[in-house]
């Protein structure tokens, strides 16, 4: 179940075929954007990096969008716990640091972390752990791109364009039984 990434399409920038939908799930009401065949954008409610209402194209009914409506279900699944990835065509616009780091959080498996230092190292130089924290930052396709799955160096929660909240729910929904087992609380 892999994404299919196609950078340098117009991402939510409105045009021909964009449209989103917002889905009422248990972390609020996500914001779910398309364009053509691609799922381009998901966004939490009071999104840091929000775009204008303008650049998501028309809004729709969910259920009367077979794309959108494919991701309400997977989206859906994920939050009880019945999916591990998500089988989705998606794109995303970003320039080509952006799609370097967005690239590596695909890779992250379900029920891990890294952190930002980590993957800076990755692009061979630690200093960038500042960079790729603003490129994880400014990722469109949270949730379905696993963002949420990167942490500060001392494994502490920093940083998420959806609150802190929503990242530790995540994180939980992710976490190992055995790991939710040995916890005392």
């Amino acid at each position: 179940m892999a994404d299919i990434e196609q950078p340098g399409d117009t991402g939510t920038v409105a045009g021909a075929g964009s449209r989103h939908a917002v889905v009422e799930t248990s972390l609020g009401g996500l914001t779910v954007v398309a364009s053509g065949d691609a799922i381009t954008g998901l966004y939490f409610p009071h999104h840091w990096y929000m775009p204008s209402e303008e650049s998501l194209g028309r809004r729709v009914d969910v259920h009367e969008d077979a794309l959108l409506a494919r991701t309400a279900t997977q989206l859906g699944e994920y939050l009880d716990g019945d999916r591990t990835a998500f089988d989705l065509p998606t794109r995303t616009n970003g320039d080509s640091f952006q799609e370097r780091v967005w690239a590596m959080l695909r890779e992250i498996p379900f029920g891990e972390t890294t952190t930002y230092g980590e993957l800076a190292e990755r692009l061979g130089n630690k200093a960038l752990a500042q960079s790729v924290g603003q490129a994880v930052g400014h990722n469109p396709l949270s949730i379905i791109v696993a963002c949420h799955r990167v942490v500060g160096s001392n494994g502490k929660l920093t940083g998420f364009a959806g609150g802190l909240k929503r990242k530790q729910r995540l994180l939980e929904i992710e976490e190992p039984e055995t790991v939710k087992e040995a916890r005392l609380f």
